[in-house]
């Protein structure tokens, strides 16, 4: 069966503790078990102290059979920020908002081009999304729209094209599937609409939850994975967002992203953010999954 791991962000350290103590032995390169695999959520660079370390693990179990991966929205900047088109620009310009994320990772790879430009092409290569039949995994969030669309512009390729990734820049249908899946669904204001968190900051956007209809919801209601709380103000049914709820009856989903700063969370029966926001709390976490429809609080595991 299949133990998920949530967003790893160059913590090599924690990755392996966690991968001791599910039983996963080393095996030259890689880890493995005797009668199990690994589901990494995306999000493996950035941030942390080890990032191409990490990286080689997590790539040396995908290609010797031991895990697979689904790409996450740090991987996807990564390819963006370096992949140039045939005037030589990058495809997305180098804006601070793109770079400052990506530093520690460029930083760790810049005496080794050759291997970075092997990572970025491996992760052109990695699904956005995994449906096993009776498990699904997600970097941010499932909406089978999103999917449809997705694999519509895909067209039975193996990886993302350079035309694909400049058609999900140009901001339209793909953008949006791309994104759903990646970083799940924001919440985003009209122009006319100040609000403003706990904190008084005022904000545009924040992540709320896909899975749930918000009708007749307050903000903070259907916030969720923000860092901050929001007005316990009923939104007007006239911004109200579309969401198509994730039935109670559909496959186990996991997702990362959220950065949980507790812990990992069963959200639901079905849904899982399996994302301990490792950054702050220095806590890796993974579900040990067994084929149950119904998820178990206790089958969650995590680096002490």
């Amino acid at each position: 069966m299949y133990d998920i791991i949530g967003d790893l962000h160059g913590h090599y350290d924690l990755l392996v503790r966690l991968l001791e103590k599910m039983g996963y032995k080393a095996n030259g390169k890689s880890f493995m078990h005797p009668s199990r695999k690994v589901i990494f959520a995306g999000d493996f660079i950035n941030r942390g102290p080890k990032i191409r370390a990490t990286v080689r693990l997590v790539k040396q179990m995908v290609e010797s059979g031991n895990a697979l991966a689904v790409i996450g929205n740090h991987e996807l900047n990564a390819i963006l920020y370096s992949t140039i088109d045939k005037s030589g620009k990058s495809l997305r310009k180098h804006l601070p908002k793109y770079k400052l994320p990506l530093m520690k990772t460029l930083d760790e790879y810049k005496k080794h081009p050759d291997e970075f430009k092997e990572v970025l092409q491996w992760f052109r290569h990695l699904p956005l999304y995994i449906d096993l039949g009776t498990l699904r995994v997600v970097h941010g969030g499932w909406k089978e729209q999103y999917i449809k669309t997705f694999e519509a512009y895909m067209d039975g390729q193996p990886k993302l094209k350079k035309s694909l990734l400049k058609e999900y820049l140009a901001g339209n249908e793909l953008t949006e599937a791309m994104d759903g899946l990646l970083k799940g669904k924001e919440f985003k204001l009209p122009p006319d609409l100040l609000l403003k968190d706990n904190k008084g900051i005022v904000r545009r956007n924040f992540r709320m939850k896909w899975w749930d209809k918000p009708d007749g919801k307050t903000f903070n209601d259907i916030a969720f994975g923000n860092r901050f709380s929001l007005p316990e103000y009923t939104i007007p049914r006239e911004l109200l967002p579309d969401v198509v709820p994730y039935g109670k009856e559909e496959p186990p989903v996991f997702m990362g992203h959220y950065c949980l700063e507790h812990r990992a969370e069963i959200i639901q029966g079905n849904i899982c953010c399996i994302d301990s926001c490792v950054v702050r709390s220095q806590v890796l976490s993974a579900y040990r999954w067994d084929g149950e429809k119904k998820l178990d609080e206790s089958k969650m595991i995590q680096t002490s």
